[in-house]
Formats: C-alpha cells, structure tokens, sequence
C-alpha cells in the first residue's frame, strides 16, 4: 500500500521542500501512523533497549511498532504522551533513513517510498495469529523452547573453543577436514544464535550476545543490526529493505576476480577494517551525542564492549594459527565459512529478482511477510537446520513475529502460523534446499553475472576485467577492506 493509495494523505505532503546544501539536518522527531512524536525522552526509558528508538530518529515507525510489539495498540497509546499534536511533514523523515546512500536506488526518497501498512485491524493475519500465541499453554510452551535454545547455544559456544583449541595443542586429534567442517558449522550456528539476540530486547548482556552474528566473517552486527531489524523486516522486498543490497559493492568487481578480491576485501575487514569502523562508530556516537543514541554511556558501553571484543576474538585466532604454523587451516576455514555465509545472508529471499516483478496485491502486513520470504532447509532437521541456516531455517514465521526470541520457539509456532495463513488463502510452499536450490542460484547471480560497469558500459569478456578502471575497482576495493569501507 503506497502513500498515494491512503486518502488521509495529502499530495502537497510529498513534495519535500528544498533544504540548505549538504546532508539532511536531523531533527527530534519520529512518525507513527502519519503523525510527528519526540520520543527524546523515552530513548534510554524503552523496555526494548535504547538503540531501538535511537537510531529511528527521522523515520516513520508504523511498521516497526505494528511488527516488534505484541500489542502495538497498547504502545500507540502509550506514546501519545510525546505527540507535538501536529502531522508529520516530508522534512520529519530524512531522505534516505540516516542510512548509506549507496544501499538505496538512486531517486528514493523515504517519505515517498516507505510502504504503509495499518496494524490496527483485529481480523487481519497478525492479529490472528498473536490471539492463539497468548494462550497460556502455548506461552509456556515458547519459554521452553527459547531457553532450550539458548542452552544449546552455550554448549556449541564450549565446542568452538574446544575444536581451536584441540587443533592447536594436538593436530592429529582434529584433522584439518573435520576442523574446518566444524568450525563452519559452528561459525554459522554461533551467527545464527547472534541473528536471534539482533531480534531481543537490547538491553544487558544480550547487547554483547548480539555479536556472535560477527564469528562467521560477513557483517559486524554493530551497524547491521539496524539494516536487518529495523529496514529489512518491517519492510522486507521494499525499496526500504536495504539487504538486498548489502553486495552492490562486490558486484562492481569484474566476474573473475571477485571471489579472490572478495575474500581479500573481507579478511582486510577481519584484520583491520572493522576495528576502524568500530572508532568511527564511537567517534560519531561522541558527536552525535550519547544520549540521542542510547540514553546513556551505560546503556552504550556493552555494545562496544561487545564489539570491540568480538573483532579482538577474530584477529587473536588468526594471530596464534600463524605463530603455531597452522595458517592455511585457519585460511581454508575463513574462506568456506565467509561464501557459504554470504550467500545464506541472501538465500531465503529473491533478492536476485528486481522488487518491480515483485508483485503484491495484499494491504496485509502479514501475509506480505509470508509472501516475500520462505525457509531453507540444509539436512532435513529444523531443530539442526535453524543453527545450520544462521538462524533461517523457520523463516517465515520468524518474518511474520520478528520479536520472538529464538528459532526454536519459532518452530514451535510454524504450525499455528500455516493454519491460520490458510484461512487467508496464503500456500505454504515446503522449505527450499540451500545447496540444492538456492546456492547454484546465487553463485549465477553474484558471481557469473557482469561487473555492474560491464553491464552499464555493454562490455565483452575482455574489456571487462583488462580495462584499466576495471583493475583501478579491484585495488580500491581491496584497500577498502583493510579501512573498514564496503559491504557491511
């Protein structure tokens, strides 16, 4: 549903007036259901955790409370208290959502190209489905699931330890085909379980959990978490969504070049990037203002320490293969973990088909949800495949209730979701093979097609990867990794 179908909104309201030179000034204001709010004050107040309503300021909302709330009438009352009793205007909502530039097509505008959806009617999908999940046996049922979860969690934590350490104290204990098979398998499980702590209240401990998302070498989940939470799932196939384009960058790099320059943009990102990254995240955080951001140093303090102790982790493993002359074990591990993880990143979406043939007739939220995502299976076992997948294995339930706590508990919904989706017409297509479908899918769409200037320039093969901007884009990337600059 655009902006334009909604009768109580004006047409003058899309004409964003022209502002001074330079980047978009940002204001204390956020947009709830088409109306102007300063939530200042409830930053560092939010049961959520304050990066949530910090780092939405110049946005609109709606989808974000309708989604992440089980009862998100209950917060629209609740925040009238911080209404400036006005609508909101297109010079509320910054341009591009305080976001990259890059990440969005060139001409988008978040005023106008932010889909909307109403959340206010009980006989809709969601609304169905949060009913049957507050009965009180289904409730219990769910905090069993998620602590069961987390268990797991913590003894596949023990087990990434054990298998480094065993390799390194005694090789022939841990050969090298069974070490890199499980630290993949653990790396991407560990992702998985930081997947699910992105989706928790940010709030404890759970802001350092959150960065387990970054052991599988793809993202650091400090600025991901944004991307991922607050634009791809309220908004997902939309122009909003900037996940699928997370790789724009890569796809500059000529086609046979960009599995090695790739991998060595992201082990400079290993090495030293993100590190960088991180102190430019803490230097604009200081400018900014810690209290716009998140309330308080204390509310600030374990996200960093979090970070910062995760890229520490990464580079100390990679520092003591080297001094124990075991490097090429850690390498082969980084560079299987690093593609099977980026291509799961996009595998349970057709981010490699253009959002125009996307078509969606549904002012349904839900059943919007149901109808842009479905679930990967890697062995057959959900319970295995919700680790193996990075937490992507019951996806499409995790769309539909992104505030769950783990994937567990989401299997344990999948049922009452496909039941209640039917009575809307919606099919619920069985689960597609990550290395079966999915994968050689993705290897023909990120790795054999053109570089993005072969195709704008209708380059052949040759010129391609010889001319002399196309190896300019493979040294500037490749630097770009070591200074924290690209991909995500």
């Amino acid at each position: 549903m655009t902006t334009s179908d909604r009768p109580d909104v004006e047409e003058r309201d899309f004409r964003r007036p022209p502002g001074p030179p330079g980047p978009p000034p940002v204001s204390n204001v956020w947009v709830y259901n088409g109306r102007a709010y300063d939530l200042s004050e409830w930053i560092s107040k939010h049961p959520g955790g304050e990066f949530f309503i910090g780092r939405t300021k110049n946005r609109d909302i709606t989808s974000i409370i309708g989604s992440y709330h089980k009862d998100p009438e209950k917060i629209g009352k609740m925040i009238e208290r911080y209404a400036l009793d006005r609508r909101a205007l297109p010079e509320d909502i910054h341009p591009k959502n305080n976001a990259p530039d890059f990440l969005f097509k060139e001409g988008f505008d978040s005023w106008r190209d932010t889909p909307k959806y109403r959340f206010d009617d009980k006989n809709d999908l969601l609304h169905k489905v949060k009913a049957r999940l507050k009965e009180p046996a289904m409730a219990a049922k769910l905090k069993r699931m998620d602590r069961l979860f987390d268990v797991v969690a913590v003894l596949m934590v023990i087990a990434y330890f054990a298998v480094q350490g065993l390799r390194l104290s005694v090789p022939a204990w841990m050969p090298l085909p069974l070490f890199v098979f499980l630290m993949v398998v653990l790396r991407s499980s560990l992702a998985g379980f930081g997947h699910y702590a992105i989706h928790r209240a940010q709030k404890g401990m759970n802001k350092i959990y959150t960065n387990a998302f970054d052991l599988n070498y793809v993202a650091l989940s400090f600025v991901t978490a944004d991307g991922h939470a607050l634009l791809h799932h309220p908004h997902t196939q939309s122009e909003v969504d900037i996940k699928k384009n997370v790789f724009t960058m890569m796809m500059r790099v000529p086609r046979l070049y960009r599995v090695p320059i790739h991998t060595l943009h992201k082990f400079g990102h290993t090495v030293t990037g993100m590190t960088i990254r991180l102190l430019d995240v803490c230097r604009l955080t200081s400018k900014v203002g810690v209290k716009d951001m998140y309330g308080t140093w204390g509310g600030a303090l374990p996200h960093f320490i979090g970070s910062f102790g995760v890229r520490f982790l990464l580079v100390a493993e990679l520092v003591l293969f080297v001094l124990a002359g075991d490097f090429w074990a850690w390498a082969l591990q980084f560079v299987i973990t690093l593609w099977i993880s980026t291509f799961l990143v996009v595998a349970s979406h057709d981010f490699d088909v253009d959002t125009e043939d996307l078509h969606t007739d549904t002012e349904d939220w839900g059943v919007n949800q149901l109808e842009q995502a479905y679930d990967l299976t890697v062995v057959g076992n959900r319970y295995v495949d919700c680790f193996l997948s990075a937490g992507l294995s019951p996806h499409r339930v995790h769309h539909v209730l992104p505030y769950q706590r783990s994937g567990f508990a989401n299997i344990a919904t999948e049922e009452v979701v496909r039941e209640e989706a039917a009575k809307f017409g919606v099919e619920w297509l069985p689960p597609k093979s990550f290395f079966g479908d999915r994968f050689p899918a993705l290897v023909k769409t990120y790795l054999m097609s053109r570089s993005h200037e072969a195709e704008e320039r209708d380059w052949g093969f040759v010129r391609e990867h010889c001319s002399p901007t196309a190896l300019k884009t493979c040294a500037v990337y490749t630097v770009q990794g070591f200074t924290g600059i690209g991909t995500v």
